[in-house]
């Protein structure tokens, strides 16, 4: 695996979170996250979810600070929050429309949005046959790739996917990792993958390892 060097995009300062009760998942943890493609890595319940709603600004911190491409979370939360491409799967907040009008919703605002590109995801995913239907009846796989295909043509300064292969068919995992390799050139926006698996395939700006609880 190479790991490429870039300027960084995403810069995390001192961030501290915790959920009631339980131990600290961050404490004053800092890392900055490069342009291209980075993984954030670890096992299965060690809080990479919750570390992506942090990164978008949806979750809330108990200290710290975050700057996207010069915006702090703190200063300006409305235009660091639309500089984030986040779509989390464990929403159902899209179900009740189509998967056109999903896409249409999450690229509003999108200036950079590649709509050729998506078109070229759109049938690497083969979700022609699945626009016009409700997001609700989707397979698990067909929604996820509603969302990857919006994410990886989006042209905002931090992409976050979580677990990005879950439900996905042998041909679209292919095709999912050709999009990423194409995306790792990338000199002034950041995807982070958050994933239990490693990414071998792809060159990469950077691994990110939680801190062990």
């Amino acid at each position: 695996m190479r790991t490429l060097t870039r300027a960084s995009v995403l810069q995390v300062r001192d961030l501290s979170f915790a959920y009631p009760s339980e131990p600290a998942l961050l404490s004053d943890w800092s890392v900055s996250i490069a342009a291209g493609v980075s993984l954030l890595h670890g096992d299965t319940g060690s809080g990479k979810s919750t570390v992506l709603r942090l990164f978008a600004g949806s979750q809330r911190a108990a200290a710290g600070r975050l700057t996207l491409a010069g915006v702090g979370l703190d200063t300006d939360p409305v235009a660091y929050r639309r500089a984030v491409f986040w779509c989390d799967p464990a929403s159902d907040a899209y179900a009740s429309i189509t998967a056109r009008d999903c896409t249409a919703a999450l690229r509003a605002g999108d200036d950079g949005f590649d709509a050729a590109g998506w078109q070229a995801l759109v049938d690497a995913f083969a979700l022609t046959p699945h626009l016009d239907k409700p997001m609700h009846m989707l397979s698990t796989g067909s929604k996820r790739k509603v969302g990857l295909a919006a994410a990886l043509a989006s042209g905002r300064a931090l992409t976050l996917l979580d677990e990005p292969t879950g439900g996905l068919d042998a041909a679209s995992v292919k095709a999912l990792m050709r999009a990423l390799a194409s995306r790792s050139g990338h000199t002034d926006r950041a995807i982070v993958v958050a994933s239990a698996e490693r990414l071998d395939s792809i060159p990469l700006a950077g691994v990110i390892e939680l801190p062990p609880r």
